[in-house]
């Protein structure tokens, strides 16, 4: 007789240095790409990796992700309402984000991160600090999802807690390790959050009963741009741990 899932064993493989290196390069080789190829990415791989990622942890294991993807023209369709929004004059005051992802006051070290950041992109780019014009254009891709030829909007229903975010953030994070795996390149993003009053009704889903949590690109990385050549400083262990015994 077959065992329930829930009671089936955990697979206890030995752990071997070829494992540990698979696993910490599908992490550490995991960038934000802002240039896809048009290559498609088929069905079955999008749903084996959101198979595998359904297995990260949520608390008393609601798993309150929802998840949907956008190819062909359903993409290209939000993709041309949402740079037609966001070109508009008062973009900034009439598109609002449901959650605040970012502080309303920003303090150093975040803000020194933060500016880093955007000046190395820029830097590679070749975008100067007065050239507002062209900011805006690169702030634009993210509403082309970087050229990428799958979108995914992440929401969830309004009844959940902000823990529920939490458990949101490991599902975001293990989609975007098993699509490394797969040799496939992604890029969280929070913009389209501004635009969750286009995004929703888009994609058929009630904002009276869910919120938008975020959005990825899905795809290949050219491996020609620029762009994808950003790799992000991160801080020495010692520097945001301490050990007590």
């Amino acid at each position: 007789m077959s065992q329930h899932p829930a009671s089936q064993p955990r697979d206890e493989r030995p752990v071997t240095p070829e494992s540990v290196a698979a696993v910490d390069h599908a992490i550490t080789s995991r960038r934000s790409i802002r240039r896809f190829l048009p290559t498609e990415v088929p069905r079955a791989v999008i749903e084996d990796i959101l198979r595998v990622a359904s297995r990260a942890p949520s608390g008393t294991n609601t798993q309150p992700w929802e998840v949907h993807v956008l190819t062909g023209a359903s993409r290209q369709g939000l993709v041309d309402k949402v740079l037609a929004a966001a070109a508009t004059q008062d973009a900034t005051d009439r598109y609002k984000e449901q959650y605040d992802y970012y502080p309303a006051e920003w303090v150093s070290p975040y803000i020194d991160r933060r500016r880093k950041v955007g000046w190395d992109l820029y830097g590679l780019l070749g975008i100067e600090k007065a050239d507002k014009l062209a900011m805006r254009m690169q702030q634009a891709r993210n509403f082309q999802y970087f050229d990428a030829p799958v979108g995914l909007v992440f929401t969830m229903n309004r009844v959940m807690g902000r823990g529920s975010l939490l458990d949101y953030g490991m599902f975001l994070q293990t989609i975007m390790i098993v699509a490394r795996a797969r040799g496939l390149d992604t890029c969280p993003q929070a913009a389209w959050n501004h635009f969750h009053g286009i995004v929703l009704p888009h994609i058929g889903v009630d904002p009276q009963q869910h919120m938008m949590v975020a959005s990825m690109a899905l795809g290949h990385a050219d491996p020609a741009a620029i762009e994808n050549t950003l790799h992000t400083d991160r801080e020495a262990v010692s520097a945001f741990t301490r050990f007590l015994g």
